[in-house]
């Protein structure tokens, strides 16, 4: 399923350029690609299941009973105290955990294929990042708690974690063919979505399965936005990143869609606001 527009106009119209919309700092407002609903003020398309699991770990706290494995008690490290790979439950699975130094934050990640994934949305607080309905900056409406935040390709590219990467379109194939080994390179990967969706937090489609979360990837449709002040589609998409360009002007990235089975392919302007999901080095 492809959007009908690119951020701009047309793709030739690069560096977003458009009369019509307007990036505001290489940001820009793409239109909704199926059963679209947006907002600059309230959140939209949230399902009205609550969420099986967090996305945020921010608040949790482990404890070690191994002193010869924690980390620096150093007032100045955010992680002091932190045993990496300690499990927290996370959409029904125990997951193993990093801890991010830059902010503290905890992460659960995967292995599946012989990569190592993170199983929810970065959520670091870069330049340029957004939470879905909250232009300023902030969290206002909880929604980086539920689905991480949201960002552009070039802030999306230089702020995983130390150690993770955003995957190229290569690293993706390599998830998408452990997910169904008969996918193709580069395409739409069919019933992987419903595989890699988080059992709850979609809105409901009566002719779709819910997701399984198979693997524990745990999906979220943390919708998408600009600048602006529009936000379009949480409860309805998830799209993330790729590390890989499309000339110097857009970059590709995979979605996911409430009322779909599979994980889909396709390109747009680098100023279009998506969700990360980091590769472990």
């Amino acid at each position: 399923m492809k959007k009908l527009f690119p951020c701009s106009i047309t793709l030739a119209a690069v560096l977003c350029t458009s009369l019509l919309f307007s990036c505001m700092s290489d940001l820009e407002l793409p239109p909704p690609p199926l059963n679209d609903e947006y907002s600059s003020s309230s959140p939209v398309g949230v399902s009205s299941s609550s969420l099986g699991g967090s996305s945020s770990s921010s608040s949790l706290e482990v404890s070690s009973s191994s002193s010869s494995s924690v980390a620096s008690s150093s007032s100045s490290d955010p992680c002091a105290g932190f045993v990496d790979g300690t499990k927290r439950e996370h959409y029904g699975k125990d997951k193993a955990q990093f801890c991010d130094s830059r902010d503290g934050k905890k992460y659960v990640y995967v292995t599946m294929g012989g990569q190592v994934w993170m199983a929810e949305n970065l959520n670091y607080n870069a330049t340029n990042s957004r939470c879905y309905d909250d232009n300023s900056g902030g969290d206002s409406q909880s929604n980086c708690a539920k689905y991480g935040r949201l960002y552009n390709w070039a802030t999306a590219m230089a702020n995983c974690p130390s150690g993770w990467h955003l995957p190229s379109n290569a690293e993706w194939n390599v998830l998408m063919k452990f997910v169904n080994p008969s996918c193709s390179d580069n395409s739409f990967c069919a019933g992987a979505g419903t595989k890699l969706k988080a059992t709850s937090g979609w809105n409901a489609y009566s002719v779709v399965p819910s997701g399984s979360d198979t693997y524990g990837f745990s999906a979220l449709p943390g919708g998408y936005g600009n600048s602006d002040g529009y936000f379009y589609n949480a409860g309805n998409n998830g799209s993330w990143w790729s590390a890989s360009e499309d000339y110097s002007y857009g970059a590709y990235y995979r979605y996911m869609l409430y009322n779909f089975e599979n994980v889909d392919y396709y390109y747009d302007d680098k100023c279009f606001l998506y969700s990360v999901r980091c590769l472990q080095d």
